[in-house]
């Protein structure tokens, strides 16, 4: 039996120091070190982990080529905004960790998935450790669940982790039911302890303890996990960042500003894209997708109003048309303030000095507030421009022509830089019915791609030309 060892543990971040420190050294969190007892090496034989002898002495390395190369199948998924978001399917064996804001619908969205599987022959094993079943049976009955016609919803009202393995093995292997496709929803992976780990459940080591086990239990029997996590105040996911890294699939359920839409975006994905986006709506009857989502941070960009720009970005392999609103007013206290929402406010900071220094914009005693339509979000590094032209516009009380996009990076030196994927942003704007779109101009001079029928390119090669560009009112000597 190995000896019982003692370490200290960030409750924040999951870092392990051997002696107790009043700060952490990874996080820098104070008061966050705990005691953490384990059971060293012994403890390491637990269910679902460590090798037996008759196991380590048939272990050997398998070459390559005798791998079998057969491609992973998919489940279906419904809507097919999450499909998107998943790569095309929910794959066989794969782990998928779902984090968001309390109150998000986290739990609808796993619990209208959960229906479909069902209607469409797949068995789900919902594993709940924040709600009961009765809870989880009335937002089913809100959703559509028909009990006569529709079977193969299980749950397992349980959040010892012992026990929830027991269950899972057998549901899994009962027969003609362990045949039968079957998805495991654990809301929430917070809730889940082991017995035999010592520290309450929810900590760092708890959730990488319970996240391991069900990601071994996925690809030993290939059926699909999400691990439902929360956020912290800051909005990443609780626990260690191990977490993430041995799931295949991370997505963030985010809402909009306290609105009706929802946002899911793909940080990681093993089987897919990165930076895919969905959009859903919330009703009274769950979640449902967005009907013409590439225009739904457009806002009121059919009025010319000062202190709006429209650009247009890319969320994964769509593209989304965003209206930025500036406000420009003088600062009646000491220090100018600068507020946005949805922009980082440092990147606003940095644009608003680039628009003092390099296009001779006075802003040193004026407030800013910036704003994206609609709760969306900004981090495309194409909407500089529009952010440089929302705030030129409102401070000068000229409103942008009619129909105007705006695109493209800026650098310190103030020169536009061309976005990625620009005749895709082009062609959706002209789509849309925008005529005039302000750009880069082509590196070192040379000539631009021919743009989409039906739009007007103007070029500008500094942050000065392009604001005087977009501000004055469309003239002739651009490309079509």
């Amino acid at each position: 039996m190995a000896k019982p060892t003692t370490s200290y543990v960030c409750s924040d971040c999951g870092h392990a120091e051997i002696r107790w420190y009043g700060r952490c050294p990874a996080c820098n969190a104070y008061g966050t070190l705990k005691e953490f007892r384990g059971a060293g090496a012994g403890g390491r034989a637990a269910r679902g982990f460590g090798r037996g002898a008759a196991d380590q002495a048939a272990l050997r390395p398998v070459p390559l080529r005798e791998i079998d190369a057969a491609r992973a199948r998919r489940l279906a998924v419904e809507p097919a905004e999450i499909a998107r978001v998943l790569g095309g399917g929910l794959v066989e064996g794969s782990v998928v960790l779902l984090g968001g804001e309390p109150g998000v619908g986290k739990s609808t969205l796993l619990t209208g998935l959960a229906l479909s599987w069902v209607r469409h022959g797949v068995r789900v094993l919902y594993i709940a450790g924040e709600e009961s079943p009765a809870q989880i049976r009335l937002r089913a009955e809100r959703l559509g669940f028909q009990p006569d016609a529709e079977d193969g919803f299980e749950i397992l009202a349980e959040v010892r982790l012992e026990l929830l393995l027991d269950a899972l093995e057998e549901a899994l292997g009962a027969g003609a039911a362990g045949t039968r496709p079957t998805v495991v929803i654990a809301d929430s992976v917070q809730t889940l302890h082991a017995d035999h780990v010592d520290s309450y459940a929810g900590s760092p080591n708890q959730i990488r303890h319970c996240g391991a086990a069900l990601a071994e239990l996925a690809r030993r029997h290939g059926c699909p996990v999400f691990l439902v996590g929360h956020v912290t105040k800051t909005g990443d996911l609780a626990g260690p960042k191990l977490l993430e890294h041995m799931v295949d699939t991370v997505l963030y359920f985010e809402g909009s500003g306290g609105g009706s839409v929802r946002l899911v975006r793909a940080f990681k994905n093993r089987f897919g894209t990165t930076g895919e986006l969905a959009v859903l709506e919330m009703r009274a009857d769950g979640l449902a997708p967005v009907d013409d989502a590439g225009a739904l941070f457009l806002g009121g960009a059919e009025r010319s109003e000062p202190g709006a720009a429209v650009c247009a970005v890319q969320g994964g392999s769509r593209i989304f048309l965003v209206e930025v609103q500036a406000l420009v007013a003088p600062s009646r206290y000491g220090t100018p303030q600068r507020v946005v929402q949805g922009v980082d406010s440092k990147r606003v900071a940095l644009l608003a000095a680039i628009l003092e220094k390099r296009a001779g914009l006075d802003l040193a005693g004026c407030d800013i507030f910036v704003k994206v339509a609609g709760g969306g979000r900004l981090d495309d590094p194409a909407a500089d421009l529009a952010i440089l032209t929302a705030i030129a516009s409102s401070l000068r009380e000229r409103p942008l022509p009619p129909g105007t996009l705006v695109l493209g990076e800026v650098g310190l030196t103030g020169a536009v830089r061309s976005a990625s994927a620009e005749p895709e942003r082009l062609r959706e704007a002209s789509r849309r019915g925008f005529r005039r779109a302000v750009c880069a101009s082509a590196p070192g001079g040379g000539e631009r791609p021919r743009p989409p029928r039906g739009i007007l390119v103007q070029a500008a090669a500094s942050v000065e030309e392009a604001v005087a560009l977009a501000l004055s009112p469309a003239a002739d000597g651009g490309e079509r």
